[in-house]
């Protein structure tokens, strides 16, 4: 199976950049997993809804433009599905079986994503009602990917 990752904007600390690292080679017994940077917009403090919304469609176009075409199209989103790291398993599982080999997660910018990028997705997922910095969230979405794996391959990994 193929793993990619569309996310806004550049892991700015080692410590986040090292994690994703670690994950990216531990998943490659698994997968190929490929990361996709677009770049961010700057949101000036203080910025008001209209701004933040024309921040969001920038990103999105960004976004779009990198989504692969024979994808499944999962993105990050605060009120999407929750899984259990069993169930997120099960789903991975079912979609090779089901004959799809590429996977596309995407993770939005500071903002989150515009509308038009969440309308593209087949499956909105949430890890949380929490909001997480999104360079972290690529940490989070790697380890849990990794887990996936583990569990679907029935090899022991800590709970």
């Amino acid at each position: 199976m193929k793993i990619s990752i569309v996310c806004v904007g550049k892991i700015k600390e080692k410590f986040f950049r090292d994690a994703i690292d670690e994950y990216s080679k531990r998943l490659s017994r698994y997968s190929k997993l490929n990361i996709i940077e677009v770049a961010d917009e700057m949101t000036p403090d203080g910025a008001s809804a209209v701004w933040e919304d024309q921040i969001r469609e920038k990103e999105g176009v960004r976004i779009l433009a990198k989504l692969p075409q024979d994808a499944l199209i999962v993105t990050l989103e605060i009120a999407g599905r929750n899984y259990s790291s069993e169930e997120f398993a099960a789903w991975i599982e079912d979609c090779s079986v089901r004959g799809k080999s590429h996977i596309c997660f995407v993770i939005g910018g500071s903002l989150g994503l515009h509308n038009s990028v969440c309308k593209r997705a087949d499956l909105a997922l949430s890890f949380s009602k929490m909001t997480f910095p999104h360079q972290l969230m690529r940490v989070i979405l790697c380890e849990q990917i990794y887990r996936a794996f583990r569990i679907i391959q029935h090899e022991p990994y800590h709970k």
